[in-house]
Parts: C-alpha cells; sequence; structure tokens
C-alpha cells in the first residue's frame, strides 16, 4: 500500500486532526513516512489563523510541485484543513499539481478519496462542504509511528466549530458553527485510551467550555462541561486531566470549583486574555472585562494556590494605542502569567478587523511584540526560579526532544521537567527535586528520584 507523509500547520486541534486521518489512513493498509521523501502520498494540515501560516503552507507546496513532481510525478499532494476550507478550488486554481482539497468537516474522507486518485477513478478533488456528524469522527489514535502503546497523554477532540465570532478570528468562517460529541461516545474513546495505557487526557474544542451548550442541560448547578470532566474522572487509569482552550466566559462558578473536587483535574489553565485594555476586548468582541477576567485568575488561584497561568495575547491591533498596550502590559504584570503565546495581529480576510481603520504599521507591531515578550519572560523566569529545591510530582512522558538521553516528563502545572531515567520510569508519577530551571524547562536530580 501507498505510504503517507502528513505536516501540520498551527493549533493542537490541527494535531489531533492529522492524527487521526493519520490513523485512519493505517486502518486502511496505509504506511505512515517519516519525511516527505520517498512518501506516495504528502498532505499538508494548514491554519488560517495567520496569513504567515497560510503563506508557509502554500510555499511549502509550491516547492513540493516543483522538487517531487519533477522526479515522481506519481505522487499525490493534498491540503486539508482550515485554508483549505477557506479556499477550496482557488487552492487548485493557483497550484495545478494539488490533487485533493478536503475541508474541517471531511477529514474521515481522506482514505476514500485517495483511493480513488490513486485507482485513477478521480483525477481532483475538492471538498469543503459542511457534514452533519462529522464531530463524531476525529476519535482514532496514532501515536508513536502505528502504535499508541508507548503514548502516555493523548488529546481527545470533544467538539468542532466556534460560535463566538471575535472581529479578528476567522475560525468561525472554517471551522463552522459548535457541534458537539456526546458524553457517552467521548467517555469510550478516553477508555480505550486509558486501556492502551495513557494515563493523560487533554479534551480539545475550538472553545472548549462551550462544549454541549445547546444539546446537554445544566444539572444540579453543573454545565454540560463539567459533567463532561465528571465523567472522564471516573474512568480508570487516567491520572490527569487537562483541556484547551477555554474562554474566559466559560469559567463559571462550576468549572472554579471542580479545580478544587477532582483531584485528576491538573492545576494547569490557559487562558487567552488577547488585551488587558477594556476598549480593545469591545472591538476585539470578546465579550468580558478586564476586571472580569482578573476576577476569574482570582477565583481559581484561592482555589488552587499554585495554579499554572497561561494565556494567548494580540498586539497591534487596529486602533491600539500606547495607552492600550500599557494596560496589557500591566494585566500581564498583574496575573504574572507562566508564559504567553503572543501573536502580531494579522488581518484575515473577510473578518471585521480587517476592515477597521488604523491599521498599525509593521515595525509598531514589531516593538510591543519585544516589549511583552521581555516581559512575559522575565516574570516566568522568576516563576522557573522558584521551582528549584522544590519536590514535585510529574508524569513522565519518554525521552527529551532536546536530548533523547534523557526524559521528560510534565508537573501538574504543565512545567517540563527533564531528567536522567530509565524506559522503565515513562508513564510513571514520580517525585523529583528540582536543580536548576532554563528557559521555560525545570531539570530534577536524578540522584533522589521517588517513585509512586
Amino acid at each position: 500500500m501507498p505510504s503517507v507523509f502528513i505536516k501540520t500547520y498551527g493549533c493542537q486541534m490541527n494535531e489531533r486532526d492529522s492524527e487521526a486521518v493519520a490513523a485512519q489512513l493505517v486502518a486502511k493498509g496505509y504506511t505512515l513516512a517519516s519525511s516527505e521523501t520517498g512518501a506516495d502520498v504528502i498532505l499538508l494540515n494548514t491554519c488560517s489563523v495567520r496569513d504567515a501560516a497560510e503563506q508557509k503552507a502554500i510555499g511549502k507546496m509550491q516547492n513540493l510541485a516543483a522538487e517531487i513532481r519533477r522526479g515522481r510525478p506519481e505522487v499525490v499532494l493534498g491540503f486539508m484543513g482550515c485554508m483549505a476550507q477557506s479556499r477550496g478550488q482557488q487552492l487548485i486554481d493557483k497550484l495545478p499539481d494539488v490533487d485533493l482539497v478536503l475541508g474541517t468537516q471531511k477529514f474521515h474522507r481522506t482514505a476514500e478519496y485517495l483511493d480513488e486518485i490513486l485507482a485513477g477513478r478521480r483525477e481532483k478533488v475538492v471538498d469543503v462542504a459542511e457534514e452533519e456528524g462529522s464531530e463524531a469522527t476525529i476519535r482514532e489514535h496514532v501515536v508513536n509511528g502505528n502504535s499508541v502503546a508507548k503514548s502516555i497523554s493523548a488529546f481527545v477532540s470533544i467538539m468542532q466549530g466556534c460560535n463566538q465570532y471575535c472581529t479578528f478570528c476567522i475560525v468561525p468562517y472554517t471551522r463552522g458553527e459548535e457541534r458537539s460529541r456526546t458524553i457517552p461516545d467521548i467517555v469510550a474513546e478516553c477508555r480505550e485510551l486509558a486501556a492502551r495505557g495513557v494515563r493523560e487526557i487533554t479534551l480539545l474544542g475550538q472553545i472548549v467550555t462551550s462544549y454541549g451548550k445547546r444539546e446537554i442541560p445544566v444539572v444540579a448547578g453543573k454545565s454540560a462541561f463539567v459533567q463532561l470532566l465528571e465523567a472522564v474522572h471516573e474512568i480508570a487509569g487516567v491520572e490527569r486531566i487537562r483541556f484547551t482552550s477555554p474562554h474566559p466566559k466559560g469559567y463559571g462558578d462550576d468549572l472554579v470549583e471542580a479545580y478544587g473536587r477532582l483531584p485528576k483535574l491538573v492545576e494547569s489553565a490557559h487562558i487567552p486574555v488577547q488585551s488587558g485594555s477594556d476598549r480593545m476586548l469591545k472591538l476585539m468582541h470578546r465579550g468580558y472585562t478586564r476586571e472580569r477576567y482578573l476576577g476569574i485568575i482570582e477565583k481559581l488561584r484561592r482555589v488552587q494556590p499554585g495554579m499554572g497561568i497561561t494565556t494567548d495575547i494580540i498586539v497591534g491591533f487596529p486602533g491600539e494605542t500606547e495607552e492600550d498596550f500599557a494596560e496589557t502590559l500591566s494585566l500581564a504584570r498583574a496575573v504574572e502569567f507562566d508564559n504567553a503565546y503572543i501573536f502580531k495581529y494579522s488581518p484575515r480576510k473577510d473578518t471585521p478587523a480587517a476592515s477597521l481603520p488604523e491599521q498599525l504599521p509593521r515595525e509598531v507591531k514589531e516593538e510591543r511584540n519585544a516589549r511583552l515578550l521581555a516581559t512575559i519572560n522575565e516574570i516566568g523566569a522568576r516563576h522557573y526560579e522558584g521551582y528549584v529545591g522544590r519536590c514535585t510530582q510529574i508524569l513522565v512522558e519518554g525521552p527529551s526532544r532536546k536530548n533523547s538521553a534523557r526524559l521528560m516528563g510534565r508537573t501538574r502545572s504543565n512545567k517540563i521537567v527533564v531528567f536522567d531515567g530509565a524506559e522503565r520510569h515513562r508513564g510513571q508519577l514520580m517525585d523529583v527535586r528540582i536543580t536548576r530551571a532554563g528557559s521555560f524547562t525545570l531539570y530534577g536530580d536524578p540522584a533522589i528520584i521517588e517513585v509512586d
């Protein structure tokens, strides 16, 4: 059977989609190639959040068409995901060497369409139509090659789409409206993963805290999302539960309280704020204020004082003044984020923000990005240094990505710890003493590792 190489751009949702496509193809007899060299099929799973991500994927495909097709004209080239959804047929018009364009609700059709193209029954396929029930089709897993046997953590997609319509964001247009899977369906997938040795589950959604709002009623004051957390919490073998990405509006008292009530729900929260200025938040259509955001952080730290908090921030949004940016800097200092993903505003076609007046020049965005990054790095370094000399629990995931001779794990607050260990430690909850802190990485002393 043919070999397939999948390159992924963008968020964890895209990573999860690629993994599910890979699993479905393996089940059909395809093999997974470790690189594009020699692969019979090359698929790029694309992102549309920023223009740079789109241009990167298009440039990559142009290079593939020029280099690989020259010697192997039979290779199948395809786009999947958000850019494929938004551009559709335009991608083949621009790049005639592309054979397949699959939208965000069509990942489960990949094997079917590839079979037809490879057999010569179809020359080109473009499918970006909506499909009812597509939210329940992303459930297969392939980790560590063709086996989940050594996987310790796994992403589980619980919903598709977004109803928020932030003025800067193209996601509602590429992912569609919110559609949630059922709790029993998600629990069944998590049980299967736990039976294969997975010990940490990360629940995924565009706005994960909006899960089931229209389909599942509130019960005893608990939202559908908290009901799901409780159900996953009951699964034997699952030791840790994470989720991403939420929206501040989803942090009701029931979710805050769950952090203190459910031991498997780790004290880690990635809560996108985007700006510290109320004026900017209103222009972004975020639906909360600076005060509301700070109130959520205060409540979380009251329940879990060691809560690790990270965020997303946009600099250079149209009309952002120096005063607005100063508000973002002051919020970063007030919250003391462990880390932040900082994005320079990028206009996206057909989004309201793209046509706002006072689009800022690149130099202003670059300068503000550098200042905010320096602030975040200074705060993060202080937080990480605070771990030195302390014992902390980690879940060992496997070899360090930067040094395969050492192992790495994560604390409950989602900080990476690197240490000397053996294969037998993989999947274990361990207490390690932190000996030093690097740039957003902690290092443990192997001499005093205590295995639970």
